[in-house]
């Protein structure tokens, strides 16, 4: 019989190893793909653009207040108090000749200190609860879903007001206070989750082959479940924000003269009549982070899986 003829390339390759092989032309690197996706998806969407943009400014704002401003939000000249925003002072000047904007700027070191504590006691808290409850089950799942239940009976703010004066004032004491009130929504969308993935078919299959609750917990429900945790994370954060406001604006935050959002506010509304910008940048600054942090988390709530 004869020998199957052999491909010419191959045979040279297998020859001649010195000989580099040309790799085959084939469609664009898929990293390539993933980029003009992305950059098409913000593209389409420049609401959410903004948004992002925003939130990369306070955040920069927050941990690098010298980027935007070099004048001392303490530091006031009297003589130059109640000044209407100029390219010298952009925000204007309070009753004591301080600069507003860098108080708006440093403030939102402390602003945003409080909310990333609350969203994490938040996160923590509500996903063990939700994480146990669903995982364990039985009358675990009943004992914790009742103390969730009885917190989602109470308003949050009430809730927060009523942690705050317990455990007295100041920026980590509101920040934990607001947090404890956002526990029962996480616990309850983690739990949801949990059970979800925990009836799923290659969940059943890992645990008929032997695996342990611990691995099936890290490597297959863990996993599956955070991203709507991380969304709901996502959407806190904006809430949080106006809750540490609230309770700043209502005295309960640092004490002065310390540049809160919410205290800055609240020092504004008694010049409204002659300084109007003193309560409206700074709640300006409020609702542009809110706003932005909220279309976030509409955009990762369901407008990127729809892309892909």
């Amino acid at each position: 019989m004869t020998q199957p003829l052999v491909d010419d390339v191959a045979t040279g390759a297998a020859l001649n190893p010195a000989r580099p092989v040309e790799p085959a032309i084939g469609p664009t690197p898929r990293r390539g793909l993933e980029l003009r996706r992305v950059l098409r998806f913000f593209l389409r969407r420049p609401g959410l653009l903004g948004s992002v943009l925003v939130v990369v400014l306070v955040v920069l704002a927050a941990f690098w207040p010298g980027l935007f401003t070099s004048r001392d939000p303490l530091h006031g000249v009297p003589s130059q108090n109640f000044r209407s925003p100029t390219g010298a002072h952009w925000f204007g000047t309070d009753e004591l000749g301080r600069d507003l904007f860098s108080r708006v700027v440093h403030g939102a070191q402390l602003s945003l200190k409080a909310t990333l504590i609350a969203v994490a006691v938040a996160f923590v808290v509500g996903g063990l609860l939700g994480l146990v409850a669903g995982f364990v089950g039985r009358w675990v799942d009943d004992v914790l879903m009742r103390f969730v239940d009885v917190l989602l009976s109470i308003p949050a703010l009430f809730l927060s007001l009523a942690l705050v004066t317990a455990l007295g004032y100041g920026t980590v004491k509101v920040a934990v206070a607001v947090g404890a009130a956002s526990v029962a929504a996480f616990a309850r969308v983690t739990r949801a989750e949990v059970l979800r993935v925990r009836q799923a078919v290659f969940v059943e299959a890992s645990r008929s082959c032997g695996a342990r609750w611990y691995s099936v917990l890290g490597r297959h429900v863990l996993p599956n479940a955070a991203g709507p945790v991380i969304v709901l994370a996502t959407l806190d954060f904006g809430t949080s924000v106006l809750a540490v406001s609230s309770l700043s604006f209502l005295g309960y935050g640092a004490p002065p003269p310390a540049p809160e959002w919410g205290t800055l506010i609240a020092d504004g509304r008694n010049y409204l009549g002659n300084a109007w910008w003193l309560t409206a940048l700074p709640g300006l600054a409020v609702a542009a982070t809110v706003l932005a942090t909220n279309r976030i988390a509409r955009a990762l709530d369901g407008e990127w899986s729809r892309q892909r």
